[in-house]
């Protein structure tokens, strides 16, 4: 039984939060949740938000136990950018990129 959370438009980078997704895909979710509260980033924050949504998301549909539950996958994609200009010397700017994710994950007994 599966079990899907997605969380879109969230202002993390989506290059940085790549790289804390590929440490948590195909662990047991006590771990990765025990390994992300560790970390403390917000990437980690959000990344645990999307975990804890999709073990709530197994329990309502009941007959799963919450122990056997592992991160069969979880992919960032990215979102749209925000334009920003910083002002620079001799009346010039440069272009800023608020980056933003969409961080789906899937869940699985085991």
């Amino acid at each position: 039984m599966e079990a899907k959370a997605i969380l879109r438009h969230t202002r993390v980078s989506p290059q940085k939060t790549r790289l804390l997704a590929d440490q948590v895909r195909s662990r047991q979710i006590a771990d990765a949740l025990r390994m992300l509260n560790l970390l403390g980033t917000k990437r980690a924050r959000v990344i645990a938000k999307v975990l804890n949504s999709a073990v709530a998301n197994a329990m309502q549909t009941g007959m799963v136990d919450v122990d056997n539950l592992y991160v069969k996958s979880i992919q960032v994609d990215e979102g749209p950018m925000m334009k920003r200009f910083r002002p620079r010397a001799q009346g010039r700017a440069n272009r800023i990129l608020k980056r933003t994710s969409h961080i789906a994950v899937v869940l699985e007994e085991l």
